[in-house]
Protein backbone atom coordinates (compact mmCIF):
# COMPACT_ATOMS: atom_id res chain seq x y z
CA UNK A 1 0.00 0.00 0.00
CA UNK A 2 1.02 3.47 -0.70
CA UNK A 3 -0.22 6.31 1.90
CA UNK A 4 -0.65 9.80 1.66
CA UNK A 5 -0.18 11.91 5.28
CA UNK A 6 -3.44 10.55 7.29
CA UNK A 7 -6.23 12.88 8.41
CA UNK A 8 -7.78 12.08 12.09
CA UNK A 9 -10.56 10.72 12.32
CA UNK A 10 -14.04 11.14 13.87
CA UNK A 11 -16.43 9.01 15.76
CA UNK A 12 -17.20 6.68 12.11
CA UNK A 13 -13.84 5.38 12.57
CA UNK A 14 -14.12 4.92 16.49
CA UNK A 15 -17.07 2.64 15.96
CA UNK A 16 -14.58 0.95 13.48
CA UNK A 17 -11.64 0.50 15.69
CA UNK A 18 -13.96 -0.70 18.25
CA UNK A 19 -14.91 -3.49 16.30
CA UNK A 20 -11.31 -4.49 15.02
CA UNK A 21 -9.48 -4.50 18.06
CA UNK A 22 -12.27 -6.19 20.50
CA UNK A 23 -11.77 -9.66 20.25
CA UNK A 24 -14.96 -12.01 20.47
CA UNK A 25 -15.59 -15.79 20.85
CA UNK A 26 -18.69 -17.68 20.04
CA UNK A 27 -21.29 -18.57 22.31
CA UNK A 28 -23.23 -21.59 20.63
CA UNK A 29 -22.54 -24.51 21.05
CA UNK A 30 -20.81 -26.67 24.01
CA UNK A 31 -17.31 -26.72 24.95
CA UNK A 32 -14.71 -27.06 22.37
CA UNK A 33 -16.99 -27.18 19.25
CA UNK A 34 -17.43 -23.67 18.30
CA UNK A 35 -15.01 -21.95 16.45
CA UNK A 36 -13.41 -19.25 18.16
CA UNK A 37 -14.02 -16.02 16.32
CA UNK A 38 -10.61 -14.17 16.11
CA UNK A 39 -7.48 -15.76 15.30
CA UNK A 40 -5.09 -14.09 18.18
CA UNK A 41 -3.42 -11.56 15.25
CA UNK A 42 -0.89 -9.41 17.79
CA UNK A 43 -2.75 -5.85 16.45
CA UNK A 44 -6.06 -7.26 15.17
CA UNK A 45 -7.34 -9.89 17.67
CA UNK A 46 -10.94 -9.61 16.39
CA UNK A 47 -10.21 -10.40 12.33
CA UNK A 48 -10.10 -13.69 11.05
CA UNK A 49 -11.69 -17.01 13.12
CA UNK A 50 -10.95 -20.11 13.86
CA UNK A 51 -11.81 -23.90 13.67
CA UNK A 52 -11.77 -24.15 9.69
CA UNK A 53 -9.59 -22.81 6.57
CA UNK A 54 -11.07 -21.62 3.34
CA UNK A 55 -10.43 -23.04 -0.15
CA UNK A 56 -12.14 -20.85 -2.45
CA UNK A 57 -14.83 -17.85 -2.46
CA UNK A 58 -17.39 -17.81 -4.79
CA UNK A 59 -19.12 -14.27 -4.53
CA UNK A 60 -22.57 -13.11 -7.11
CA UNK A 61 -23.28 -9.72 -6.57
CA UNK A 62 -25.45 -7.50 -8.21
CA UNK A 63 -25.32 -3.64 -7.55
CA UNK A 64 -27.40 -1.07 -7.84
CA UNK A 65 -25.76 2.00 -8.84
CA UNK A 66 -28.21 4.63 -8.24
CA UNK A 67 -29.71 2.88 -5.48
CA UNK A 68 -26.25 1.66 -4.04
CA UNK A 69 -28.12 -1.48 -2.79
CA UNK A 70 -26.05 -4.62 -3.11
CA UNK A 71 -27.68 -7.87 -3.69
CA UNK A 72 -25.49 -10.96 -3.41
CA UNK A 73 -24.81 -14.56 -2.55
CA UNK A 74 -21.37 -15.61 -1.34
CA UNK A 75 -20.63 -19.75 -1.63
CA UNK A 76 -17.37 -20.69 0.73
CA UNK A 77 -16.17 -24.06 0.40
CA UNK A 78 -14.05 -24.48 3.50
CA UNK A 79 -12.02 -27.36 5.53
CA UNK A 80 -13.21 -27.93 9.21
CA UNK A 81 -9.93 -28.07 11.26
CA UNK A 82 -11.65 -29.31 14.65
CA UNK A 83 -15.03 -30.89 15.28
CA UNK A 84 -17.30 -27.92 15.12
CA UNK A 85 -21.11 -27.20 16.36
CA UNK A 86 -20.69 -23.39 15.16
CA UNK A 87 -18.50 -21.25 13.26
CA UNK A 88 -17.80 -17.65 12.64
CA UNK A 89 -17.49 -15.29 9.89
CA UNK A 90 -16.85 -11.51 9.95
CA UNK A 91 -19.31 -9.95 8.07
CA UNK A 92 -20.03 -5.87 8.84
CA UNK A 93 -23.48 -4.32 8.35
CA UNK A 94 -25.55 -5.36 5.48
CA UNK A 95 -28.47 -7.85 6.13
CA UNK A 96 -28.14 -11.97 6.09
CA UNK A 97 -31.00 -13.37 4.95
CA UNK A 98 -30.44 -16.97 4.67
CA UNK A 99 -27.67 -19.06 5.60
CA UNK A 100 -27.11 -23.06 4.35
CA UNK A 101 -24.19 -25.23 5.14
CA UNK A 102 -24.00 -28.44 2.43
CA UNK A 103 -27.08 -27.09 1.01
CA UNK A 104 -29.69 -27.45 4.68
CA UNK A 105 -30.71 -23.82 6.58
CA UNK A 106 -28.65 -23.07 9.21
CA UNK A 107 -28.67 -21.06 12.54
CA UNK A 108 -27.24 -17.76 12.87
CA UNK A 109 -26.95 -14.80 14.73
CA UNK A 110 -25.54 -11.60 14.69
CA UNK A 111 -22.83 -9.58 16.63
CA UNK A 112 -20.64 -6.85 15.98
CA UNK A 113 -18.86 -8.34 13.08
CA UNK A 114 -19.49 -11.33 13.86
CA UNK A 115 -22.39 -13.73 11.73
CA UNK A 116 -21.97 -17.01 13.74
CA UNK A 117 -23.42 -20.26 12.13
CA UNK A 118 -24.78 -23.24 13.78
CA UNK A 119 -25.17 -26.34 10.70
CA UNK A 120 -28.07 -28.77 10.85
CA UNK A 121 -25.33 -31.16 11.46
CA UNK A 122 -22.51 -31.03 13.28
CA UNK A 123 -19.10 -30.88 11.21
CA UNK A 124 -16.21 -33.61 11.97
CA UNK A 125 -12.60 -32.61 11.89
CA UNK A 126 -10.67 -33.08 8.20
CA UNK A 127 -14.81 -32.42 6.67
CA UNK A 128 -14.90 -29.84 3.47
CA UNK A 129 -18.12 -28.28 4.05
CA UNK A 130 -19.65 -25.71 1.73
CA UNK A 131 -21.51 -22.64 3.34
CA UNK A 132 -24.07 -20.39 1.39
CA UNK A 133 -24.87 -16.95 2.72
CA UNK A 134 -27.50 -14.76 1.35
CA UNK A 135 -26.94 -11.06 2.37
CA UNK A 136 -27.66 -7.45 0.26
CA UNK A 137 -28.40 -3.93 1.86
CA UNK A 138 -26.16 -0.67 1.60
CA UNK A 139 -22.71 -1.21 1.67
CA UNK A 140 -20.58 0.96 3.32
CA UNK A 141 -17.20 2.15 3.73
CA UNK A 142 -15.19 1.90 7.50
CA UNK A 143 -12.68 3.87 9.21
CA UNK A 144 -9.47 2.17 10.37
CA UNK A 145 -7.52 2.82 13.41
CA UNK A 146 -4.75 5.29 11.60
CA UNK A 147 -7.81 7.12 10.06
CA UNK A 148 -8.13 5.99 6.77
CA UNK A 149 -11.23 4.78 4.80
CA UNK A 150 -11.00 1.57 3.47
CA UNK A 151 -14.00 -1.30 2.26
CA UNK A 152 -16.78 -0.17 -0.09
CA UNK A 153 -16.14 3.30 -0.68
CA UNK A 154 -19.02 4.81 -3.08
CA UNK A 155 -17.75 6.79 -6.24
CA UNK A 156 -19.90 9.05 -8.14
CA UNK A 157 -20.15 6.48 -10.79
CA UNK A 158 -20.19 2.86 -8.70
CA UNK A 159 -17.72 2.08 -5.74
CA UNK A 160 -13.93 2.22 -4.83
CA UNK A 161 -13.21 -1.35 -3.56
CA UNK A 162 -10.25 -1.89 -0.83
CA UNK A 163 -9.87 -3.58 2.27
CA UNK A 164 -6.48 -3.34 3.78
CA UNK A 165 -6.82 -4.54 6.49
CA UNK A 166 -10.36 -4.98 6.74
CA UNK A 167 -12.88 -3.47 4.52
CA UNK A 168 -13.56 -6.80 3.02
CA UNK A 169 -15.96 -7.59 5.36
CA UNK A 170 -18.29 -4.17 4.27
CA UNK A 171 -18.96 -6.25 0.71
CA UNK A 172 -18.59 -10.15 1.31
CA UNK A 173 -18.48 -12.62 4.38
CA UNK A 174 -15.26 -14.41 5.46
CA UNK A 175 -12.35 -15.54 7.08
CA UNK A 176 -10.86 -11.58 7.11
CA UNK A 177 -7.36 -12.54 8.10
CA UNK A 178 -4.03 -12.72 5.99
CA UNK A 179 -3.43 -16.50 7.18
CA UNK A 180 -6.14 -17.78 5.33
CA UNK A 181 -5.94 -17.57 1.55
CA UNK A 182 -8.27 -19.10 -0.66
CA UNK A 183 -8.75 -18.79 -4.24
CA UNK A 184 -12.02 -16.69 -6.18
CA UNK A 185 -14.66 -16.32 -8.89
CA UNK A 186 -16.49 -12.93 -9.01
CA UNK A 187 -19.87 -12.83 -10.82
CA UNK A 188 -20.31 -8.89 -10.75
CA UNK A 189 -23.93 -7.57 -12.30
CA UNK A 190 -23.89 -3.75 -13.00
CA UNK A 191 -26.08 -1.43 -15.43
CA UNK A 192 -25.39 -1.83 -18.38
CA UNK A 193 -22.89 1.27 -19.42
CA UNK A 194 -20.93 0.13 -16.13
CA UNK A 195 -17.70 -2.10 -16.39
CA UNK A 196 -16.83 -4.01 -13.15
CA UNK A 197 -13.25 -5.02 -12.01
CA UNK A 198 -12.14 -7.92 -10.01
CA UNK A 199 -9.22 -10.00 -9.23
CA UNK A 200 -7.53 -12.34 -12.08
CA UNK A 201 -8.92 -13.12 -15.16
CA UNK A 202 -11.94 -12.33 -17.20
CA UNK A 203 -13.61 -15.03 -17.81
CA UNK A 204 -16.70 -13.15 -19.69
CA UNK A 205 -18.76 -10.52 -20.28
CA UNK A 206 -22.41 -10.58 -20.63
CA UNK A 207 -25.54 -7.65 -21.30
CA UNK A 208 -28.79 -9.10 -20.55
CA UNK A 209 -32.11 -6.57 -19.85
CA UNK A 210 -30.20 -3.17 -19.15
CA UNK A 211 -27.24 -4.97 -17.00
CA UNK A 212 -24.00 -6.75 -17.82
CA UNK A 213 -22.51 -9.03 -16.09
CA UNK A 214 -18.61 -9.98 -15.41
CA UNK A 215 -17.35 -13.34 -14.19
CA UNK A 216 -13.69 -12.65 -12.61
CA UNK A 217 -11.51 -15.60 -11.62
CA UNK A 218 -8.73 -15.51 -9.91
CA UNK A 219 -6.81 -19.02 -9.54
CA UNK A 220 -4.10 -18.35 -7.40
CA UNK A 221 -4.38 -18.38 -3.54
CA UNK A 222 -5.22 -14.70 -2.04
CA UNK A 223 -5.74 -13.10 1.29
CA UNK A 224 -9.22 -11.46 1.60
CA UNK A 225 -7.45 -7.86 2.08
CA UNK A 226 -6.08 -8.32 -1.75
CA UNK A 227 -9.99 -8.88 -2.88
CA UNK A 228 -11.66 -6.04 -5.30
CA UNK A 229 -14.96 -5.47 -7.16
CA UNK A 230 -14.39 -2.04 -8.33
CA UNK A 231 -17.31 -0.61 -10.46
CA UNK A 232 -17.42 2.46 -12.60
CA UNK A 233 -17.05 3.87 -16.00
CA UNK A 234 -13.85 3.58 -17.19
CA UNK A 235 -11.71 2.89 -20.00
CA UNK A 236 -10.33 -0.42 -20.46
CA UNK A 237 -7.63 -2.05 -22.22
CA UNK A 238 -5.95 -5.20 -22.67
CA UNK A 239 -2.70 -6.40 -23.82
CA UNK A 240 0.12 -9.05 -23.52
CA UNK A 241 3.59 -8.50 -22.08
CA UNK A 242 6.52 -9.59 -24.32
CA UNK A 243 6.22 -12.67 -22.25
CA UNK A 244 2.80 -13.02 -23.41
CA UNK A 245 1.38 -12.41 -19.58
CA UNK A 246 -2.27 -10.61 -20.11
CA UNK A 247 -2.85 -7.30 -19.00
CA UNK A 248 -5.88 -5.84 -18.37
CA UNK A 249 -5.53 -1.95 -17.55
CA UNK A 250 -9.15 -0.16 -16.55
CA UNK A 251 -8.95 3.93 -15.91
CA UNK A 252 -11.82 6.50 -15.28
CA UNK A 253 -11.52 9.12 -17.97
CA UNK A 254 -10.91 11.54 -15.45
CA UNK A 255 -7.01 10.30 -14.36
CA UNK A 256 -6.37 9.13 -18.20
CA UNK A 257 -4.10 11.59 -19.26
CA UNK A 258 -2.55 11.56 -16.21
CA UNK A 259 -2.12 7.96 -15.85
CA UNK A 260 -0.84 7.43 -19.29
CA UNK A 261 2.78 7.50 -19.01
CA UNK A 262 3.41 5.87 -15.85
CA UNK A 263 0.79 2.46 -17.26
CA UNK A 264 2.46 2.60 -19.93
CA UNK A 265 5.75 1.60 -18.27
CA UNK A 266 4.08 -1.35 -16.66
CA UNK A 267 5.76 -3.90 -18.96
CA UNK A 268 8.92 -2.33 -18.53
CA UNK A 269 8.42 -2.84 -14.21
CA UNK A 270 6.72 -6.53 -14.76
CA UNK A 271 10.34 -7.04 -16.65
CA UNK A 272 12.59 -5.60 -14.47
CA UNK A 273 11.00 -6.70 -11.61
CA UNK A 274 11.14 -10.15 -12.75
CA UNK A 275 14.41 -9.96 -13.01
CA UNK A 276 15.48 -9.25 -9.40
CA UNK A 277 12.50 -11.06 -7.84
CA UNK A 278 11.86 -14.01 -9.84
CA UNK A 279 8.98 -15.10 -11.76
CA UNK A 280 5.57 -13.09 -11.76
CA UNK A 281 3.44 -15.25 -9.56
CA UNK A 282 0.21 -14.71 -11.05
CA UNK A 283 -1.42 -15.83 -14.43
CA UNK A 284 -2.45 -11.61 -15.51
CA UNK A 285 -1.41 -8.49 -14.16
CA UNK A 286 -2.69 -5.04 -14.47
CA UNK A 287 -4.22 -2.01 -13.22
CA UNK A 288 -7.38 0.03 -11.95
CA UNK A 289 -6.96 3.82 -11.51
CA UNK A 290 -10.52 5.44 -9.95
CA UNK A 291 -11.49 8.68 -9.23
CA UNK A 292 -12.24 8.69 -5.69
CA UNK A 293 -13.65 10.64 -2.86
CA UNK A 294 -11.90 12.85 -1.29
CA UNK A 295 -11.81 10.78 1.89
CA UNK A 296 -9.39 8.40 0.31
CA UNK A 297 -6.33 9.41 1.99
CA UNK A 298 -4.19 6.92 0.75
CA UNK A 299 -2.43 6.76 -2.61
CA UNK A 300 -2.85 3.07 -3.63
CA UNK A 301 -3.34 -0.42 -2.98
CA UNK A 302 -1.49 -4.30 -4.12
CA UNK A 303 -4.61 -5.53 -4.46
CA UNK A 304 -3.34 -9.35 -6.25
CA UNK A 305 -2.76 -8.53 -10.14
CA UNK A 306 -4.23 -5.43 -10.41
CA UNK A 307 -3.37 -2.40 -7.91
CA UNK A 308 -5.93 -0.42 -7.31
CA UNK A 309 -5.02 3.72 -7.32
CA UNK A 310 -7.26 5.87 -5.73
CA UNK A 311 -6.18 8.83 -8.74
CA UNK A 312 -3.48 8.64 -11.12
CA UNK A 313 -0.32 7.19 -10.23
CA UNK A 314 3.26 8.01 -10.93
CA UNK A 315 5.82 5.42 -11.88
CA UNK A 316 7.35 5.11 -8.61
CA UNK A 317 4.09 4.25 -7.73
CA UNK A 318 3.60 1.57 -9.91
CA UNK A 319 6.78 -0.21 -8.80
CA UNK A 320 5.92 -0.13 -5.34
CA UNK A 321 2.51 -1.41 -6.01
CA UNK A 322 3.72 -4.68 -8.78
CA UNK A 323 6.72 -5.29 -6.27
CA UNK A 324 4.06 -6.14 -3.49
CA UNK A 325 2.76 -8.89 -5.61
CA UNK A 326 5.93 -11.08 -4.55
CA UNK A 327 5.89 -8.89 -1.43
CA UNK A 328 2.19 -9.48 0.20
CA UNK A 329 0.33 -11.19 -2.46
CA UNK A 330 2.24 -14.32 -3.40
CA UNK A 331 3.91 -14.28 0.10
CA UNK A 332 1.86 -12.70 2.80
CA UNK A 333 2.61 -11.84 6.09
CA UNK A 334 1.05 -14.77 8.85
CA UNK A 335 -0.52 -11.54 10.74
CA UNK A 336 -0.37 -7.81 10.44
CA UNK A 337 2.60 -7.43 13.08
CA UNK A 338 4.99 -8.44 10.11
CA UNK A 339 3.68 -5.79 7.55
CA UNK A 340 6.95 -4.67 7.22
CA UNK A 341 7.95 -7.97 4.65
CA UNK A 342 5.03 -6.31 2.54
CA UNK A 343 6.24 -2.67 3.20
CA UNK A 344 9.85 -2.80 3.90
CA UNK A 345 10.47 -4.47 0.23
CA UNK A 346 8.16 -2.56 -1.57
CA UNK A 347 10.18 0.85 -0.71
CA UNK A 348 13.61 -0.66 -1.21
CA UNK A 349 12.05 -2.08 -4.78
CA UNK A 350 11.79 2.11 -5.13
CA UNK A 351 15.26 2.70 -4.27
CA UNK A 352 16.39 0.30 -6.94
CA UNK A 353 14.21 1.72 -9.10
CA UNK A 354 15.65 5.16 -8.59
CA UNK A 355 18.66 3.67 -9.21
CA UNK A 356 17.99 2.05 -12.15
CA UNK A 357 16.73 5.09 -13.72
CA UNK A 358 19.79 7.12 -12.92
CA UNK A 359 18.80 8.49 -9.94
CA UNK A 360 20.01 8.05 -6.01
CA UNK A 361 21.95 4.31 -5.01
CA UNK A 362 19.68 2.62 -2.04
CA UNK A 363 22.61 3.61 0.13
CA UNK A 364 22.81 7.26 -0.76
CA UNK A 365 18.31 6.98 -0.14
CA UNK A 366 19.60 5.38 3.63
CA UNK A 367 22.14 7.75 4.56
CA UNK A 368 19.36 10.66 3.22
CA UNK A 369 17.06 9.00 5.58
CA UNK A 370 19.34 8.24 8.59
CA UNK A 371 20.98 12.00 8.28
CA UNK A 372 17.51 13.82 7.89
CA UNK A 373 16.03 14.58 11.61
CA UNK A 374 19.62 15.77 12.06
CA UNK A 375 19.30 18.18 10.07
CA UNK A 376 15.90 18.79 11.17
CA UNK A 377 16.38 18.42 15.11
CA UNK A 378 13.87 21.49 15.90
CA UNK A 379 11.17 20.38 14.72
CA UNK A 380 10.03 17.21 16.65
CA UNK A 381 6.95 16.87 15.12
CA UNK A 382 8.48 15.97 11.27
CA UNK A 383 8.14 12.59 9.97
CA UNK A 384 11.95 12.45 10.25
CA UNK A 385 11.46 11.59 13.32
CA UNK A 386 8.76 9.66 13.11
CA UNK A 387 10.58 7.01 11.25
CA UNK A 388 12.67 5.75 15.08
CA UNK A 389 9.01 6.38 16.52
CA UNK A 390 8.30 2.22 17.01
CA UNK A 391 10.57 -0.68 15.35
CA UNK A 392 9.25 -1.84 12.20
CA UNK A 393 9.38 -5.67 13.32
CA UNK A 394 7.08 -4.91 16.15
CA UNK A 395 4.80 -2.18 15.74
CA UNK A 396 2.79 -2.57 18.94
CA UNK A 397 -0.44 -0.51 18.45
CA UNK A 398 -2.71 -1.22 15.60
CA UNK A 399 -2.58 2.46 14.11
CA UNK A 400 1.02 2.25 13.62
CA UNK A 401 0.67 -1.06 10.70
CA UNK A 402 0.97 1.46 8.34
CA UNK A 403 3.30 4.13 10.14
CA UNK A 404 6.67 5.59 8.53
CA UNK A 405 8.88 3.15 10.40
CA UNK A 406 7.56 0.09 8.40
CA UNK A 407 8.34 1.25 5.54
CA UNK A 408 10.93 3.28 5.46
CA UNK A 409 12.81 1.41 8.29
CA UNK A 410 11.76 -1.70 6.68
CA UNK A 411 13.97 -0.79 3.89
CA UNK A 412 16.53 0.27 6.11
CA UNK A 413 16.73 -3.17 7.67
CA UNK A 414 17.27 -4.89 3.96
CA UNK A 415 20.08 -2.23 3.10
CA UNK A 416 21.93 -2.61 6.11
CA UNK A 417 21.08 -6.46 5.27
CA UNK A 418 22.56 -5.91 2.55
CA UNK A 419 26.00 -4.43 3.28
CA UNK A 420 25.98 -7.49 5.63
CA UNK A 421 26.07 -10.12 3.40
CA UNK A 422 27.37 -8.25 0.17
CA UNK A 423 25.42 -7.88 -3.16
CA UNK A 424 25.68 -11.58 -4.60
CA UNK A 425 23.64 -13.05 -1.18
CA UNK A 426 21.40 -10.25 -1.04
CA UNK A 427 20.04 -10.30 -4.26
CA UNK A 428 19.73 -14.05 -4.22
CA UNK A 429 17.61 -13.46 -0.77
CA UNK A 430 15.31 -11.32 -3.23
CA UNK A 431 14.73 -14.11 -5.28
CA UNK A 432 14.81 -17.51 -3.27
CA UNK A 433 12.58 -15.91 -0.27
CA UNK A 434 8.96 -15.51 -2.80
CA UNK A 435 10.19 -18.57 -4.46
CA UNK A 436 10.29 -20.80 -1.14
CA UNK A 437 6.97 -19.00 -0.14
CA UNK A 438 4.92 -18.54 -2.96
CA UNK A 439 0.99 -18.44 -2.40
CA UNK A 440 1.86 -19.19 1.42
CA UNK A 441 2.03 -17.01 4.28
CA UNK A 442 5.70 -16.23 6.09
CA UNK A 443 6.54 -14.28 9.67
CA UNK A 444 9.79 -12.29 10.36
CA UNK A 445 11.47 -15.26 12.52
CA UNK A 446 11.30 -17.66 9.33
CA UNK A 447 12.78 -14.49 6.92
CA UNK A 448 15.43 -13.71 9.44
CA UNK A 449 16.03 -17.75 9.71
CA UNK A 450 16.00 -17.99 6.16
CA UNK A 451 18.64 -14.74 6.03
CA UNK A 452 21.02 -16.91 8.18
CA UNK A 453 21.23 -19.82 6.24
CA UNK A 454 22.83 -18.46 3.52
CA UNK A 455 25.58 -16.54 5.15
CA UNK A 456 28.70 -17.18 7.65
CA UNK A 457 27.81 -13.62 8.65
CA UNK A 458 26.59 -13.20 12.39
CA UNK A 459 22.78 -11.12 11.90
CA UNK A 460 21.66 -10.55 15.21
CA UNK A 461 22.66 -7.14 16.21
CA UNK A 462 21.51 -6.66 12.86
CA UNK A 463 17.88 -7.75 13.08
CA UNK A 464 17.84 -7.04 17.09
CA UNK A 465 18.82 -3.05 16.58
CA UNK A 466 17.81 -2.37 13.22
CA UNK A 467 13.69 -4.76 12.66
CA UNK A 468 13.08 -4.91 16.67
CA UNK A 469 15.48 -1.83 18.36
CA UNK A 470 13.53 0.68 19.62
CA UNK A 471 14.75 4.86 18.55
CA UNK A 472 17.14 5.44 16.23
CA UNK A 473 20.18 2.62 16.01
CA UNK A 474 23.52 3.46 16.27
CA UNK A 475 25.43 3.44 12.96
CA UNK A 476 28.67 5.08 11.73
CA UNK A 477 28.62 6.85 8.16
Amino acid sequence: MTRRPLRCCGATAALSVALLLSSCTSTVGGSGAAGSGGVGDPLFPALGNGGYQVRHYGLDLDYDVKKQRLAATAEITAEAKQDLRSFQLDLQGLRVSGVRVDGKDAAFTRKGHKLTVRPADGLKKGADFRTTVDYGGTPEAMTDPDGSTEGWVKTTDGAFVAGEPAGSMTWFPGNNHPDDKATYDFTITVPKCYTAVANGELRSEKISKGKATFVWHNSQPMATYLATATIGKFDVHTSRTSDGLPLYVAVDPAEAAASRKPLERLPEILKWESGLFGAYPFSSAGAIVDDTPKKIDWEALETQTKPIYAGAPDTVTVVHEMAHQWFGDSVTPKTWRDTWLNEGFATYAEWLWEEHEGGKTPQQQFDALYKADEDNADNADNADNERWAFPPGDPGKAQNVTGTPVYERGAMVLQQLRKAVGDKTFFKILKEWPAKYRYSNADSKEFIAFCRERTDEDLTDLFDDWLYGKGKPEWEY
